[in-house]
């Protein structure tokens, strides 16, 4: 299986994809909504402690499982083990971090068919067709069956074109223009009216909140999410990933790449929050909670938008546009783990079986538009507040306890053969195999 197995090109174009699955609306959506939310400067310190402590060491344990198997994430979790029991118990565990990514684009799917019509809708404005941007902007069944639809067809587009020629060469395309647009954004912002105050309250950290248990729970989920571990797009791109690269330098390159965009998009977000305030759009309830939490992206920021006249215009096509990137880069990600299964499986071309199962999942996402009080919410909850930890758990104890510390290691050397002689080499076996499993627990009990 693994000889004629695609893989990525060059380090850059993994590093990229990698991070491009791992950058999404967590990043840009989620992670200035809870600096907001939980001092500032305070959240922005745990959680870069809490992407190196909890994250980074279990992104190399799913790349490493994917790099070692060589397969989709069923396949690859049979691998770790020679025995027939631990076997079937790796398939089981493979099936269900495959059920994360399915689950979780149902639903995603949606918020980006959102971000989709948004972008439409000031482009409308902008030429004048005022009543054409209201529909786009406005909430209704038939405007969320769109979006969704062409933020599928956007995915299943690239996700066809295999690795090479698909996602790395997309990806490669994407988070250039994702960092480019991101500091066309900054410079603009910060020649608003309130930008540095809000600056200010994102760096500098307030010490007194720092040990505030609320807050170090939301740096961990945080965290845990921003690198989607149990997500499975780790494992499956890690399964494309050669021998020869230094797998631990790559998952950190990752990191970094996935940090910085979080951090930037808490440099853009959190002055336009204030600059917003200068507008006089209500940010902050009295009691200092965060308005709008969930639809801050669709409410608060577009009010200032729209406060700015025709650049605000602009700024909500960039804004939009580089939302809608994001989105893209996580979701061809989520579709590649389930078309890798069946392709591989069943020995099928990649084009239909990348329409097939991107159609089938959408047809579940068309279902969720229709019934969208009942089943969004609930969708949106199970997937990621129990599948995705419940894999996570899984893929460490499994990596941790079910394969050997021997085959871990020799995995790890390969293109890093002093992986043992440095301090990360020595501590991340015991690491992973005690410290991990009880963090992850711990992110799993604080979303109940």
């Amino acid at each position: 299986m693994s000889s004629n197995r695609e893989s990525f090109s060059s380090r850059l174009g993994f590093i990229l994809a990698a991070a491009g699955a791992a950058v999404g609306l967590g990043n840009i959506w989620g992670f200035p909504t809870q600096a907001a939310s939980n001092g500032g400067g305070a959240f922005l310190l745990v959680y870069l402690v809490m992407i190196l402590v909890v994250a980074f060491p279990m992104l190399v344990v799913e790349m490493a499982i994917g790099r070692y198997g060589q397969a989709n994430p069923v396949d690859s979790m049979r691998s770790l083990t020679s025995n027939p029991l631990g076997k079937k118990f790796g398939a089981f565990v493979g099936w269900i971090g495959l059920s994360v990514p399915s689950a979780v684009l149902m639903f995603y799917s949606i918020v980006g068919g959102w971000l989709i019509c948004f972008l439409l809708g000031a482009m409308a404005n902008v030429i004048g067709l005022h009543d054409v941007s209201e529909w786009f902007k406005g909430f209704s069944i038939e405007r969320n069956l769109l979006g969704t639809i062409i933020f599928y067809v956007l995915t299943i587009l690239i996700v066809q074109g295999g690795i090479k020629d698909g996602i790395e060469k997309w990806s490669t395309r994407l988070m250039p223009a994702l960092f480019i647009l991101f500091g066309l954004l900054f410079v603009y912002i910060m020649m608003q009216q309130g930008a540095v105050e809000g600056l200010k309250h994102y760096l500098i950290p307030d010490f007194e909140k720092v040990m505030d248990k609320k807050l170090i729970l939301a740096a961990m989920g945080q965290g845990f999410f921003s690198l989607t571990i149990g997500g499975c797009s780790m494992l499956i791109y890690g399964s494309y990933l050669s021998k020869k690269e230094n797998l631990p330098k790559m998952a950190m390159n990752v990191t970094l790449v996935d940090t910085a965009v979080a951090f930037i998009a808490g440099l853009v977000v959190m002055p336009a929050m204030f600059v917003a305030m200068q507008k006089g759009v209500q940010i902050y309830a009295e009691d200092g909670s965060l308005l709008s939490s969930d639809t801050l992206v669709f409410t608060v920021l577009p009010m200032m938008f729209d406060s700015l006249g025709l650049f605000g215009d602009l700024f909500a096509i960039v804004f939009f546009l580089l939302l809608t990137i994001a989105a893209l880069t996580s979701s061809i990600s989520m579709l590649e783990c389930s078309v890798s299964l069946v392709s591989e499986r069943f020995e099928t071309k990649r084009t239909p079986t990348s329409w097939v199962l991107g159609s089938l999942i959408a047809a579940f996402s068309v279902v969720i538009v229709f019934n969208f009080g009942e089943l969004f919410g609930l969708v949106a909850m199970v997937a990621t507040q129990y599948l995705q930890p419940v894999a996570a758990l899984l893929f460490c104890v499994f990596g941790g306890w079910v394969w050997s510390r021997h085959s871990k290691i020799k995995e790890l050397e390969q293109g890093y053969p002093e992986f043992q002689q440095g301090f990360f080499g020595k501590v991340w076996p015991l690491y992973v195999k005690f410290v991990c499993p009880i963090l992850v627990i711990t992110v799993l009990w604080a979303s109940f």
